[in-house]
């Protein structure tokens, strides 16, 4: 009967423990996602005498990068440049425009005003769609 009393003890107390300990510890903070630019400088990107930049931001470790270059370089015409920006060639640009996330591709009008972007994988249908929305029914 006594160990069972000591049992019974010793488990309240490792629960009030528990309790205590959980109580203190907070809880992580809410993430708000990860950051996209709202402008681009052009000129960081060759400057492009297209209407339309779209801005692929890659890493060579990234596996889903070259299949995001490769949907975005078809967009390729005169109304729209399409320019890689891979990380470990030009780590100032990450740096400048925050990105923290590949592949983030970020479509941005002759004055460098973003107007749609994408973090991660995106598929071709949707890429496009996006562009063409964008450049509105004047220019398709």
């Amino acid at each position: 009967m006594e160990r069972v009393v000591l049992a019974v003890a010793i488990v309240a107390v490792v629960s009030l423990i528990a309790l205590v300990v959980r109580r203190r510890t907070t809880d992580a903070p809410t993430q708000s996602g990860r950051f996209v630019p709202e402008q681009l400088d052009r000129h960081d990107f060759g400057s492009p005498t297209t209407p339309w930049l779209l801005v692929a931001f890659t890493s060579a470790t990234c596996h889903t990068c070259s299949d995001m270059v490769a949907k975005a370089l078809v967009l390729s015409s005169p109304a729209v440049g399409v320019v890689e920006v891979e990380f470990g060639a030009e780590r100032d640009l990450h740096r400048r425009y925050a990105i923290d996330a590949v592949p983030t591709l970020v479509l941005a009008d002759r004055h460098g005003v973003v107007h749609r972007s994408f973090i991660g994988s995106v598929t071709a249908t949707d890429l496009w769609a996006a562009v063409a929305e964008a450049r509105g029914p004047e220019e398709a």
